[in-house]
């Protein structure tokens, strides 16, 4: 009865995929004033609170993760200027992190894709601030030893799908609706 019962959850495991919790993260962001270019942007991290990887063999099949939106820092400024855009982008003019602290991102789909670099491209659904909208972006994915690891390609989405949106008299006219995003993660 035993054998049994342990070839039933092995089987199952083996149905619907075996889960890797996230283990060591790196997410890099950067916004855009009046032109999306270098000179006129600002980046700066977030971390992953929690998250994991459902692999079934080698492939990566799905998984979701957990942004703290309220660990969101600027690193290209800092002193005073960094405490002041870190508190703007975590106050009502953007994340309001008070009411919305984490983020979600989930994995709906992963299909390869014709880049030798990036073979991936990963399709989710991202929640920010209670509202969802799916994006897709280029990943290379390896798989090694049990440990599965995740790094995007710099990929965009519109801030504006999650109201995300200055609430200034300029409204946001000086701030691009792109976010642009970098993703690294390593779940076993």
């Amino acid at each position: 009865m035993k054998k049994i019962f342990l070839l039933a959850v092995l089987a199952g495991g083996l149905a619907f995929g075996q889960s890797k919790k996230v283990v060591a993260s790196d997410v890099h962001w950067w916004g855009y004033k009046v032109a999306k270019s270098e000179a006129s942007s600002h980046d700066g991290t977030v971390k992953v609170k929690s998250g994991d990887m459902v692999m079934k063999g080698n492939q990566l099949v799905g998984g979701s993760f957990v942004l703290d939106m309220t660990s969101i820092n600027s690193t290209d400024l800092t002193g005073e200027y960094q405490q002041k855009l870190n508190g703007h982008l975590k106050n009502g003019d953007f994340f309001e992190v008070e009411k919305f602290p984490t983020a979600t991102f989930k994995i709906t789909g992963v299909k390869k894709n014709n880049d030798k670099i990036y073979n991936s491209l990963v399709t989710g659904n991202l929640t920010v601030k209670g509202k969802t909208s799916p994006i897709s972006f280029p990943a290379k994915i390896s798989y090694s030893k049990g440990v599965v690891s995740l790094v995007s390609n710099k990929f965009s989405f519109d801030r504006q799908k999650f109201d995300v949106a200055y609430k200034s008299t300029m409204q946001d006219v000086f701030v691009k609706d792109d976010i642009d995003m970098l993703v690294k993660v390593t779940a076993q």
